[in-house]
């Protein structure tokens, strides 16, 4: 199944947002269906950082659990779920723009199946690609606003 991809331009500096989507806390502000995040390693967020989050998804709500497996300020960031039957990971990019005043966002995630898993990608994948613009439309919102 293709990647799917989104893109946002936020006036703000790439720091400023790569801050926010650094603060796993505040997901919950952006993503839809996200109900809440937990943090399950202490110190600042780095790769190998481990959070469960609970979100709504077709045929229901699931809790997962994820890693931190890139994390490059303020250039890029990645997660990869380690736990349930979908397990999704992506990438984001942030790039400085208008001499580092304004920041392109670049995302993208693909899912894979794990056993039954399997089946449910296509679901899972068209509920994503359905969500990431709007999702990345409240990044600019909250990012822009704060």
């Amino acid at each position: 199944m293709a990647p799917i991809n989104g893109s946002i331009e936020i006036s703000r500096p790439p720091q400023d947002v790569f801050d926010y989507v650094g603060d796993l806390s505040r997901h919950t502000e952006w993503q839809t269906g996200l109900e809440s995040v937990q943090v399950e390693t202490e110190g600042p967020t780095r790769v190998g950082t481990r959070a469960e989050e609970t979100r709504h998804v077709p045929g229901g709500t699931q809790t997962y659990h994820y890693e931190i497996t890139q994390y490059d300020p303020p250039r890029a960031a990645a997660f990869e779920v380690v736990t349930g039957p979908v397990r999704p990971h992506g990438t984001i990019r942030f790039t400085s723009l208008d001499d580092g005043t304004r920041t392109r966002v670049d995302f993208e995630m693909e899912f894979t199946g794990h056993g039954l898993g399997k089946l449910l990608v296509p679901l899972a994948s068209r509920d994503a690609r359905k969500h990431v613009p709007g999702d990345l439309q409240k990044l600019k919102e909250q990012v822009e606003s704060s």
